[in-house]
């Protein structure tokens, strides 16, 4: 995984983790990796993924079972959408407006691109 400078490494690893559950790689009701696992397959240090699932716990998306592991809840898909889409709609899409002014790029161009984008992802499933 490669790291960006400009967020927490902790979040970056909570984003993984949601992006797995989100690409159906791993789904509801499934045991994640442990904290060792990740951090291990991440090379980051296990504090790193044990914050990053505090994180995943507080949003209830995953569970911790004392014992046996962290598990994916049955509605992670909704909660992770619901949290995805309000830091989304708070943060990156006025990054992205002011871009598209700035760089006179207009929505018909995104269209495009987003639809192709689309038919690409499909393609990899």
């Amino acid at each position: 995984m490669e790291f960006r400078e400009n967020e927490a490494i902790y979040s970056q690893v909570a984003s993984f983790v949601t992006e797995q559950i989100m690409l159906g790689k791993w789904l509801p009701g499934d045991k994640i990796p442990s904290v060792r696992e990740l951090a291990s397959d991440l090379q980051v240090n296990p504090h790193t993924v044990v914050r990053a699932y505090d994180i995943l716990q507080t949003k209830e998306v995953i569970s911790n079972k004392r014992g046996i592991g962290f598990f994916i809840l049955t509605d992670a898909i909704e909660k992770i959408k619901a949290f995805g889409k309000e830091r989304f709609m708070g943060q990156d899409l006025p990054e992205l407006l002011k871009s598209m002014y700035l760089l006179d790029i207009g929505i018909e161009e995104i269209a495009e691109k987003f639809e192709t984008y689309k038919t690409n992802i499909n393609k990899t499933k």
